[in-house]
């Protein structure tokens, strides 16, 4: 079974200190780097979503009326 176009699903281990590692795959589509800060969504019933970086300049922009955040 293949998985619709532009659908992932990844696995990822907690550590011990509660970290987790986003597959390497994954950070590659995603742009992630070393450094960067992520958005973690966490819905009782649904789960934990990571959305990608633009929603999180999206939402700083919306937040801040659309006005450049320095």
């Amino acid at each position: 079974m293949s998985a619709p176009k532009g659908k992932y699903v990844w696995t990822a281990t907690v550590g011990e200190k509660g970290q987790i590692v986003i597959p390497k795959q994954a950070r590659d589509l995603f742009g992630i780097r070393p450094g960067d800060t992520i958005l973690l969504f966490g819905d009782e019933e649904k789960g934990i979503a990571i959305p990608p970086k633009s929603a999180f300049e999206e939402m700083l922009g919306i937040a801040f009326d659309g006005k450049d955040v320095d």
